[in-house]
């Protein structure tokens, strides 16, 4: 069943990762895919849902500036009429103690993780409010509610997600009468390349093996996959969340419900 067949759906930051996962299972579901990213990969994950049946374009946007926003939705709406859905995902976790922190790190880290946010959904908004109709998904994290590590350096970076939280529900009270759904999801520990270094420490097969090893410490003894997170993100885009607004969705296999960690886990 295509659930978003007819949809025209735009994700930022999907050159890879999360953001790239999350717009092959909504390809693979009927939308029709608007690719937003600041690296000029993003053209080619973009060709690669095409090659596998989807529909998707590739579209240049810097969330740090407004006109580059705003010219990219002007962009996607000359292209094909309307935005149906929105997910912010475009966000980047660097990591750096408070007391080491120089002025710029976290302007530009709130300019990316934030006001972002803020300028994508303020674009998209009057075309959903005219419909009546409209979906936005934005990506928080685990860290923000609460802090991943007692190492340190995740002032900025857990402050901003908490930030994402508190703009979902603000924003969904706003457009509530326009039928428009505004949720959030807070995904927990995602393998992906860019954090083999992070949570791996090695490079290559001994990589991976780390990889698979860190997952252990989850009780769903893995760590997530960017289409699980595409697969939350299907639901809170289509008709089946017409009554769910104001949301913060959890996904990480149970890791922040450990009062006690009792691992390494494995499959039963």
């Amino acid at each position: 069943m295509n659930r978003l067949e007819g949809k025209v759906a735009v994700v930022t930051g999907s050159a890879q990762g999360i953001g790239a996962g999350i717009a092959k299972v909504l390809a693979s579901h009927g939308a029709t895919m608007c690719l937003a990213d600041i690296q000029e990969s993003v053209e080619q994950t973009a060709e690669s849902i095409t090659k596998s049946g989807g529909k998707a374009s590739a579209y240049h946007i810097d969330v740090t500036k407004a006109e580059s926003v705003k010219a990219t939705f002007n962009k996607v709406i000359d292209d094909h009429g309307r935005v149906d859905v929105l997910v912010n995902n475009a966000g980047i976790y660097p990591r750096k103690k408070l007391v080491e922190m120089e002025e710029e790190f976290l302007h530009r880290l709130f300019e990316i993780n934030v006001f972002g946010m803020f300028r994508c959904s303020k674009a998209v908004l009057p075309g959903m409010m005219d419909r009546r109709y409209g979906k936005i998904v934005n990506m928080s994290s685990v860290t923000g509610p609460i802090v991943g590590t007692p190492a340190g350096g995740q002032t900025a970076y857990g402050s901003s997600k908490a930030a994402v939280i508190g703009f979902t529900k603000a924003l969904a009270l706003e457009a509530a009468q326009y039928m428009i759904n505004v949720n959030c999801i807070l995904p927990g520990y995602v393998y992906s390349p860019s954090a083999f270094g992070i949570r791996g420490g090695a490079t290559g097969a001994d990589a991976e093996a780390a990889m698979r090893e860190f997952g252990r410490k989850i009780p769903m003894c893995r760590q997530g996959s960017p289409e699980d997170v595409g697969n939350l993100v299907l639901f809170l885009a289509s008709d089946e969340s017409s009554y769910l607004t104001g949301s913060e969705v959890v996904i990480d296999g149970g890791n922040i419900l450990q009062e006690e960690y009792l691992g390494p886990y494995s499959p039963k």
